[in-house]
């Protein structure tokens, strides 16, 4: 039996979604201003986009985002589906909730103080700030997240999936590649794509250890807001919206192709 929603609820929900969007879809409105301002509206231009694509600069930056983004995505995955499994496998609770409250602290903690942390830590090791300082953060403080997401996954597998293959006959890594990662895999693609959006968006970590000579869409941008309003930001954040949205879109698809092949083996 369906649950009804009341009419209550349905304006709420509409209510919520107008704020959050409705500020997104102002400055992407704005950014075909030909006017140059957000303040009156005079004609639809395409030239702010054009002067985007033309800044040489941007686009390496941009460039340099995403391949922070995705190599430190990549890397903290693989690092939290092995963390997750080594809490996973702890038999003591006491040890589990141990290793579990300080994955979460990592989570909760401000990113002042992560970004501080590790200027400091890069400091002392006398590593220059740049393209790996920003690398080794956005690995850093992706690995929780990973952990998070994969741990209810391990914790939904029946055990008696890894005794059944372990009868017959499979050794640890076929029970690894075979039973324990096909079942995690939404898990692991939700970790994946949390790691690669908050890596995108960081802006107080990346800030802190950052160098001079390289930086990200964040920082960029908070520099070029500093400067004043201009309708480059505008066109920017519509490029990155679209984005996003599009990976969204990809991982809803790859959720839900996993999920049926899931309810197909289940049948």
């Amino acid at each position: 039996m369906k649950r009804r929603i009341s009419p209550m609820a349905r304006i709420f929900l509409v209510f919520v979604f107008i704020i959050l969007y409705a500020p997104i879809f102002y400055l992407i409105f704005y950014s075909f201003n030909e006017g140059g301002t957000m303040i009156h509206f005079t004609g639809f231009t395409l030239d702010w986009y054009r002067e985007l694509f033309h800044d040489t600069r941007l686009l390496i930056i941009v460039l340099n985002t995403l391949i922070i983004a995705l190599l430190s995505s990549i890397i903290a995955t693989i690092i939290g589906v092995f963390g997750a499994l080594g809490i996973y496998t702890l038999r003591k609770r006491q040890t589990k909730n141990a290793f579990l409250s300080l994955n979460n602290v990592l989570i909760v903690s401000p990113d002042v103080i992560i970004g501080a942390s590790f200027l400091i830590l890069f400091t002392m090791l006398g590593l220059k700030l740049g393209f790996y300082s920003v690398l080794l953060s956005h690995i850093a403080f992706s690995i929780p997240i990973v952990v998070l997401l994969v741990l209810p996954k391990l914790s939904e597998m029946k055990p008696s999936l890894i005794d059944a293959a372990r009868d017959l006959g499979a050794n640890n890594w076929n029970v690894l590649a075979k039973v324990v990662f096909p079942y995690i895999t939404p898990g692991i693609f939700a970790g994946f794509f949390m790691a690669l959006t908050y890596s995108l968006d960081d802006f107080a970590v990346t800030f802190f250890v950052t160098g001079n000579g390289f930086s990200t869409l964040s920082v960029e941008i908070y520099s070029l807001a500093r400067r004043g309003i201009s309708l480059n930001i505008n066109a920017l954040s519509t490029v990155l919206f679209v984005v996003t949205i599009v990976l969204v879109g990809i991982y809803y698809l790859i959720t839900r192709r996993t999920n049926m092949k899931g309810v197909g083996v289940r049948k």
